[in-house]
Formats: structure tokens, C-alpha cells, sequence
């Protein structure tokens, strides 16, 4: 199964370093972040991508045509004119990246893969946020569910305590929050079957707005509550909350093996 991951964004929210590079691209711990993605995936036996690229795709583009020499060990022999990767990382993956325009909203990128994925279920998620996603799980949760698309959905629920007060102002009850708490957000993780491209009409439709809208009213949305770890990167302190983790030596998305 194809996974394909949305990486054309501008990324204006963590401005500090998406205007050398797109936000999938901004690193943690060394790696770009999209790659990081790609290894959750990865790691769960899913290995071929499909990269909606679009803000500074040329970098995305130089970043996988060099990736071997950037993760592995290298020799440059200038007297024999040769360049030796001596191979220490196992990915073996297939990548495809698709430049689908600078302005493209998310389902207008979407739209533009089709014809590299063709009419077979794939997997979807943002170029932004990490997770210890169960991938089959989340098949399998599709397949149960018989409708057209799945995504993955998280509680970041409350902090501190819950209070329910009356308008004047008197404590009703007052308890510790729970796993209810808080709002149920789409965080990406995505399954859909290939019928979702005909129900994106062009460049300007914005894949939450329409097609899942439209999904959701037809009944044909199904939501996996994933109950692990889930972080976006939005923001710079994300990003630093990400690199602390990481250098912890015990980030809670490192699902694979090195």
C-alpha cells in the first residue's frame, strides 16, 4: 500500500526556518522531520512514498537524491576520482516526489497523485507530525468499518481539573479530567480508497473541507482513536519539545530500529 504525505506547504507558523526550506524539511535530531514520518511508516513494513511537494521542491528533490550520502558513512578517493558509500542505513524504499504547485490546496495535491497511485486504498498523513501510529491497526480498523476513508483522531483532553460552575458563579462539582475531556482533533494517519479522487474538482479544494466534509455527511468517515503519542510542528517550541524528546533518547514516535 502507497503513502503518500502532504509536504507542500509554506509552513508560515514556524517562519524561523521555512523560508530556507519547506516545513517538512525542518530537522529533528539531525533527520528532516518528513523522514522521520517516512520511517514510522517504514518501520510497519510500508515503503513506498508519494511526496506532495510544492514550497521549495527542489529541496525535498536534492535531499533524496543525496540521501545515501547524507545517512551513511562515505569515501572520496580525489586521486581515483571515485566516491564509495559504504551502506549503513536499510532503508529500502521507493520515493516518489510530486511537484503539485506552490498555492495547490491539500486536496488539490491529493488530486494530483492519482495517477501514482491508481485505484487502490493508500495511506495519507500531514508532513508535520509524528506519531507511534499502529498502521495495521488502523487498516484494520478501516476494513471493519466498510466505508471510504479512516483517520486518525486524538484527545489532547485537559490538564487539570474539571469544573462545572453555575452563571452566578457557584461550584456545581469540581472532579479530575478523564480521557472525555477535550475535543477530538484529525491528526492525520489516514486510509482512503481511490473513490475519494472523485470527490476532489479541482486545485482550490481543501482536502478537510470538502471531500471529508462531504465524507462525513454521507456517513462514509470512520475515525481510528489513537490513544499513544501524537505531536504536529507548528510552532518553534514544538519544534524544541521535539528535539528535547529526541535527544532524551526517548522519543516516544521512534517505533523503528537503527
Amino acid at each position: 500500500m502507497k503513502v503518500v504525505i502532504l509536504a507542500g506547504g509554506l509552513g508560515t507558523r514556524i517562519s524561523e526556518e521555512s523560508h530556507l526550506k519547506p516545513k517538512p524539511m525542518i530537522e529533528i535530531g539531525e533527520l528532516p522531520i518528513l523522514v522521520h514520518i517516512m520511517k514510522i511508516y517504514a518501520a510497519q513494513g510500508f515503503n513506498d512514498f508519494i511526496i506532495c511537494a510544492g514550497y521549495k521542491q527542489r529541496v525535498i528533490k536534492e535531499y533524496f537524491s543525496n540521501y545515501y550520502l547524507y545517512n551513511n558513512d562515505v569515501t572520496f578517493d580525489f586521486e581515483k576520482n571515485e566516491r564509495i558509500v559504504h551502506k549503513r542505513s536499510n532503508d529500502a524504499w521507493k520515493v516518489t516526489i510530486v511537484d503539485t504547485g506552490l498555492n495547490t490546496q491539500t486536496g488539490g495535491r491529493v488530486k494530483k497523485i492519482q495517477k501514482y497511485v491508481g485505484n487502490e486504498p493508500f495511506l495519507l498523513t500531514y508532513g508535520d507530525a509524528v506519531g507511534d501510529i499502529d498502521i495495521h491497526q488502523l487498516i484494520e480498523c478501516h476494513k471493519k468499518s466498510g466505508k471510504l476513508a479512516t483517520m486518525s483522531v486524538y484527545n489532547f483532553g485537559q490538564s487539570k481539573g474539571v469544573i462545572d460552575f453555575a452563571p452566578d458563579g457557584s461550584v456545581n462539582a469540581f472532579r479530575e479530567k478523564s480521557d472525555l475531556d477535550g475535543d477530538m482533533i484529525n491528526i492525520g494517519f489516514m486510509i482512503l480508497q481511490p473513490q475519494i479522487f472523485d470527490m476532489i474538482s479541482d486545485d482550490d479544494t481543501p482536502f478537510e473541507v470538502v471531500p471529508l466534509k462531504d465524507l462525513a455527511e454521507q456517513h462514509q468517515l470512520n475515525a481510528y482513536i489513537h490513544k499513544g503519542y501524537w505531536q504536529c510542528m507548528d510552532t518553534l517550541r514544538e519544534k524544541e519539545k521535539l528535539e528535547k524528546l529526541w535527544n532524551s533518547g526517548h522519543a516516544p514516535w521512534k517505533v523503528w530500529e537503527e
